[in-house]
């Protein structure tokens, strides 16, 4: 009798995996409904682009006023602390508005009264040109530009709709300013503890990396803000003393153009020196226009050679491509005002980068030497019911 033979061992079957089709009906619904949800994002966005414009240009003025706050909090209450950094903010429009103003509305009027005298002048020119007083035989330039000043005052009257409609602006822009205003009150009044107790809600390493980054983010920014605020004070203050050496008219009010215009990356300079430039022909062409010319040339290069490289160096250490791209983004996205914030943001966006890279980087280096995520990474597991 032979030996029994074992059964054969039956193939186990490894367990089918169900694979959907790439187009289901249920992968179908589910890219609909995330296209649909990021339309609607965009589209609310889109509709409350104006305040949500508003809360970052105050996130910014709460970073950019949180060193003179924090410094003047040592000796007295945050509050008294808000309330005198804003006086000094209320003051300097103050002041730009008496230097700027009754010269304006001085010489406009004289302007107005003088406009028949001019366009005499004007005609008395031509006549005494053979060339011009020929063009003037055919066309009768002065004779109607004589009469179109003549009627000049009689139109103010109906500049009033002008003037209501930029009136409307302004109240626009006021409402706009004090929202901000407020806003970037109760950021500063609370001062990091919002910030902070986001963070806290991330595990302890991240979390402290975190801080780690807004810390620097935000002396990023201060001290860009710092350094441009003095180097347009300097051009600003180097103009004056070229305007009043060379007698031109508004010298004052023209100095805080160049102020305001040196504040803008780039092209602000330019701008503002073109602008005194045209004062210049008025008041003593070509003697002015020249030396001035050859002033904002070479002061431009000591700018931009010596100055400027050093507010970039020591505040944000952004790269020359990176700032022209991030001011041209933001003139698109906000006109003046994005340039101004453009380059601040890029740094603080630069920033970010790092850290997070920084950190992405010790993660891994400690997954390889240790085997595990750096401790606080990872919530710890519950342990084993008895």
């Amino acid at each position: 009798m032979g030996v029994p033979l074992d059964p054969p061992k039956r193939r186990e079957e490894p367990p089918t995996v169900r694979v959907e089709p790439a187009f289901s009906p249920r992968i179908i619904i589910r890219t609909l409904f995330i296209v649909v949800f990021f339309a609607l994002a965009l589209w609310l966005v889109f509709l409350l682009r104006k305040p949500i414009s508003w809360v970052l240009i105050a996130v910014f003025l709460a970073v950019a006023l949180s060193g003179p706050v924090n410094w003047l909090d040592q000796w007295m209450k945050r509050g008294f602390a808000i309330t005198i950094v804003y006086l000094a903010l209320l003051l300097i429009p103050i002041g730009i508005a008496s230097i700027i103003v009754p010269p304006l509305v001085t010489q406009g009027n004289n302007l107005i009264q003088n406009l028949p005298t001019y366009a005499q002048d004007a005609q008395e020119f031509v006549e005494g040109n053979s060339r011009l007083r020929s063009l003037e035989e055919d066309y009768n330039i002065t004779e109607k530009l004589q009469e179109e000043a003549e009627k000049l005052p009689a139109r103010i009257g109906d500049a009033a709709n002008v003037l209501g409609d930029i009136g409307l602006g302004v109240v626009n822009s006021l409402f706009a300013l004090f929202t901000i205003l407020v806003l970037t009150a109760f950021l500063l009044g609370s001062g990091r503890g919002w910030v902070e107790r986001a963070i806290e809600l991330q595990p302890p390493a991240r979390s402290a990396r975190m801080s780690k980054a807004l810390g620097h983010m935000g002396k990023a920014v201060g001290a860009y803000v710092g350094g441009v605020l003095a180097q347009a004070t300097v051009a600003a203050v180097s103009a004056y003393i070229v305007l009043i050496i060379l007698d031109v008219p508004f010298a004052a009010a023209l100095a805080i153009i160049i102020f305001f215009a040196d504040l803008v990356p780039l092209i602000g300079a330019t701008i503002g020196a073109v602008l005194v430039g045209v004062v210049t022909v008025f008041a003593d062409f070509p003697t002015a226009t020249i030396v001035w010319a050859i002033y904002s040339i070479i002061y431009q290069q000591v700018e931009n050679t010596l100055i400027q490289p050093q507010i970039q160096k020591r505040a944000v250490n952004v790269h020359p491509f990176i700032v022209l791209v991030a001011v041209l983004f933001g003139s698109t996205l906000l006109g003046v005002l994005g340039a101004l914030v453009a380059i601040p943001v890029a740094a603080s966006v630069q920033i970010a980068i790092r850290e997070w890279w920084d950190y992405r980087h010790e993660r891994h280096r400690a997954e390889l030497t240790a085997g595990a995520v750096p401790p606080g990474d990872i919530t710890p597991p519950k342990p084993a019911p008895a």
